[in-house]
């Protein structure tokens, strides 16, 4: 797998899993998390940006990429965004940062928003990008969302189904899924080398599983440890900054800025012409967004 050019890549042990690293710059921690379908390569053509002020961190979430992916459970914690937090905290702690900035896409901005919720005091400023709290989503469902958010039900299903269905067609399958999510339908939007490394990721079979392991946890742990924390009033502390495409899947929610001023207590927002995939479709609007952001 080819990586971000100017970065390293490194596979880091960690308490229980080994994830593929790529790291590039100086300064103050930055860690990029990425989402589903794809792998830390997503942020090929903004992160090199960062590395002038910030030691750039990019894992491969577990399931991901060139990271483990170990079987799921029964419960659903193996791919729960609580345990998924908890290996970013565990790789911060291997790198030296006792606090980060966190940006996440998608998948990612779920472990990013869990890793601010269970672990406040390691997030100095969180980036979110593209999405709205788990349970909000699910209490959002409607035909809009439910028609275009198709997967979250589909990969949830329990285990064979959907991984022999995606095993019948993967490349198809993974090209229909990135291309549907963009504004223009096209798949013009990915570098050649990320692509191809998604379509490879999409051909493992322990990597469909991980990430329908990720969607069965979404559906059923994540879900209640977000309800737990709706209940209790607890709020995400660090300075949030919300970033959504005007045609990609919170925008279906009605007011996606007005929800995780619900979530947090500190909340901006920008919104920008794209699909779901903003780093690939509008890079400059994540640059725009979270550099300032980042630097204040």
């Amino acid at each position: 797998m080819t990586d971000i050019p100017g970065f390293t890549r490194r596979q880091v042990a960690l308490p229980g899993i080994t994830l593929s690293v790529q790291e590039a710059g100086r300064g103050d921690a930055l860690i990029l998390l990425h989402g589903f379908p794809e792998n830390g390569l997503c942020w090929s053509q903004v992160a090199p940006a960062f590395t002038d002020r910030f030691h750039v961190i990019i894992p491969d979430l577990r399931g991901y990429g060139q990271s483990d992916a170990p079987p799921d459970d029964a419960a659903h914690n193996a791919y729960s965004k609580r345990q998924m937090a908890a290996d970013i905290v565990a790789l911060m702690d291997h790198l030296g940062h006792a606090s980060a900035h966190i940006l996440g896409h998608d998948r990612g901005a779920r472990v990013a928003y869990r890793l601010a919720l269970d672990h406040p005091g390691r997030v100095r400023r969180l980036g979110i990008i593209e999405i709205a709290p788990t349970i909000e989503y699910w209490d959002n469902w409607g035909y809009d969302l439910g028609l275009s958010a198709w997967h979250w039900t589909f990969l949830a299903q329990p285990a064979p189904v959907p991984e022999r269905m995606i095993a019948s067609d993967p490349v198809a399958w993974l090209d229909h899924t990135l291309q549907g999510w963009t504004q223009a339908k096209s798949l013009s939007f990915f570098p050649p080398f990320a692509l191809d490394a998604y379509r490879a990721q999409a051909s493992d079979p322990a990597r469909v599983h991980a990430m329908c392991a990720d969607y069965r946890a979404g559906a059923t742990t994540d879900r209640a440890h977000d309800q737990a924390d709706r209940d209790a009033g607890q709020k995400i502390k660090a300075p949030l900054h919300f970033l959504w495409g005007r045609h990609g899947f919170p925008a279906r929610t009605g007011d996606p800025a007005g929800i995780w001023r619900r979530w947090a207590d500190t909340v901006t927002d920008a919104a920008c012409d794209t699909g779901h995939f903003v780093m690939e479709e509008n890079p400059q609007a994540v640059l725009d967004a979270y550099l300032p952001f980042f630097t204040d």
